[in-house]
């Protein structure tokens, strides 16, 4: 039995330790705003925050996430970052078929905890790994620069 800190509350888990925190989110736990996109950490769309940092939750396995601290996208309203990130979503209409939504967030929120007022170059360089098939990166720029714009 593993325990997982995830989104501020610690629960069990009874799961083969290699298996990917992905998994566990989602088929044990029911945690489905976390999204499957390819599997080998290539597009993002499972991007969850572990110890602070984004990371890629189909490549992790939940052995390595247990006594961490996992932040997942059902929990970014409540921290301020996450709750502007979400805002500017919203503001700049980022969203078409939404299914990157959750990784591309969840990335956004780990550039402006590291840098709160990023360029366009600090921009590209931390979203770089999460892909959009709609192509919304457009918008998904102007949302970080917004959401940077009120947490100023």
């Amino acid at each position: 039995m593993l325990q997982l800190k995830i989104n501020g509350k610690t629960v069990p888990v009874d799961v083969d330790p290699s298996t990917p925190l992905l998994w566990v989110l989602r088929d044990t736990l029911g945690m489905t705003g976390t999204k499957f996109g390819c599997g080998v950490a290539s597009c993002g769309a499972c991007t969850v925050h572990f110890n602070g940092n984004a990371v890629r939750s189909c490549q992790l396995p939940v052995s390595a996430a247990a006594g961490g601290d996992v932040m997942t996208i059902e929990a970014v309203s409540a921290d301020r970052v996450g709750h502007a990130v979400q805002q500017a979503w919203i503001r700049n209409d980022v969203v078409q078929c939404g299914y990157c939504q959750s990784g591309q967030i969840m990335s956004a929120i780990g550039l402006l905890k590291s840098k709160r007022n990023p360029t366009d170059a600090d921009i590209d360089a931390a979203m770089t790994g999460n892909l959009c098939r709609c192509g919304t990166y457009v918008r998904i720029r102007a949302a970080i620069k917004d959401a940077a714009r009120s947490l100023a």
